[in-house]
């Protein structure tokens, strides 16, 4: 969420930020501005009637005192007047208070200078590639037609427990399922994360903390009955455990990663780009979310990206990194760095990991803060990354690494699942 006192202060700026997102912010930034001058101007008129209430309440008891009883009364019927005027003004701040939160709730990040401008991920810019593509043979299948033919991922059997979506990983998939999650946290926790365990459910102030809600495009499911939201990434809970804290600089930095099922509708999802593992309503991702001392924390985005690149390279799988323009970047990023594998079998791009700064814009609706040098409250900086989602990159690697006689494993791997070929 975008700090009041920056939209007072650059309004013109953030308008013409916001532009590159492909986005007039100019009417909803005025009706922020109008709103929160209306707020102030209330908050004024009531500080005044209270001030001027308690001023009369002391006048009062020194002449009920003095034995003034007649005048006394005068007075205590204009400080019931006060008092009336005092909780209207109180609604109506509290009212602006809460349409003016709403309308914050509407406007997105302004985009780091670094992001380039654009309308879709058509026009994302790339930054980095690296790997062979590998030359498969003339009968090369797709992951889903490898996971039927080796027995190793069920869709149809997931349709049946829960719809379509849902796999069920089976014998050595799954064994290279859990290989990858296991793999993926050690390289994590050797960089300096610290492994967590988290609620796999949140409530709505944790979903509004990171920015999932309020949910505009329907993508979250939603527990009725307990008003609790599954998670759509780990980065909720994880970056909610800092909500409401206050850091000293030599916290700096606070790195944690952590292994979750992740729950998304994707709704309107459908076609044959999304077919088997390419997207799913459940699947499991590790994560990787920093706090930052602001000076520190685009260093920190490079290093991340540093980290993922090491992965993809102990797995030997092409890659490349995309810098998202400002039509394709996350609602609530500043600066987002999307790595894709190359899918041999698919013959196309395969995005398995997303890795973003969002600078203060999460903070400010977390109150998460730090005291600098000077003793002065100011907001962190937040960061994520997945490290890794599973879905792409075991479809990857299936496909990619698929032979006359079988998937080989990734060497790396070998020692998590215990064996070296799927046949």
């Amino acid at each position: 969420m975008l700090q009041l006192q920056a939209i007072r202060d650059q309004k013109d700026e953030i308008i013409n930020a916001l532009k590159k997102r492909n986005i007039d912010a100019a009417p909803l930034i005025a009706q922020v501005v109008g709103l929160d001058e209306k707020r102030r101007a209330t908050q004024t008129k009531l500080d005044a009637t209270l001030a001027e209430s308690n001023k009369l309440s002391k006048e009062i008891g020194e002449l009920f005192k003095t034995g003034k009883a007649q005048e006394a009364n005068v007075l205590k019927e204009k400080t019931g007047s006060l008092k009336e005027d005092a909780k209207r003004l109180g609604e109506t701040l509290n009212q602006a208070a809460e349409e003016l939160q709403t309308l914050l709730y509407q406007i997105p990040n302004v985009p780091n200078p670094l992001v380039p401008a654009g309308n879709s991920d058509e026009d994302n810019e790339e930054v980095f590639a690296e790997g062979d593509i590998p030359k498969l043979e003339t009968n090369a299948l797709p992951h889903w037609e490898l996971a039927k033919k080796y027995d190793i991922i069920d869709f149809e059997l997931g349709v049946k427990i829960t719809g379509a979506g849902f796999p069920v990983y089976k014998g050595k998939g799954a064994r290279l399922q859990r290989a990858l999650i296991s793999y993926f946290l050690d390289k994590n926790t050797e960089a300096g994360y610290i492994e967590m365990q988290v609620p796999h459910l949140v409530n709505e102030t944790s979903g509004l903390g990171t920015g999932q809600l309020p949910d505009k495009e329907g993508q979250m499911y939603h527990v009725g009955e307990d008003d609790l939201y599954l998670i759509p990434t780990a980065e909720v809970p994880v970056t909610n455990m800092l909500r409401d804290v206050i850091l000293n600089e030599k916290d700096f930095p606070i790195c944690y990663t952590a292994y979750t099922p992740c729950f998304r509708r994707e709704a309107g999802s459908y076609g044959a780009h999304v077919r088997g593992l390419n997207r799913l309503h459940q699947f499991d991702k590790v994560e990787i979310v920093r706090v930052e001392h602001p000076n520190d924390s685009h260093t920190a985005l490079d290093g991340m990206v540093e980290h993922v690149k090491n992965i993809l390279r102990e797995l030997q799988l092409p890659f490349r990194i995309l810098r998202l323009c400002g039509g394709d970047l996350g609602f609530t990023s500043a600066l987002t760095y999307d790595f894709e594998v190359f899918s041999a079998a698919q013959d196309r791009w395969l995005e398995i990991s997303s890795v973003s700064n969002f600078e203060t814009y999460q903070a400010n609706r977390l109150k998460l803060r730090f005291k600098d040098g000077e003793g002065k409250s100011r907001l962190a900086h937040t960061l994520n990354g997945s490290s890794l989602a599973l879905p792409r990159v075991l479809a990857g690697i299936l496909e990619n690494y698929q032979t006359a006689n079988g998937v080989q494993v990734p060497e790396v791997l070998v020692p998590y699942c215990g064996f070296d070929r799927i046949e």
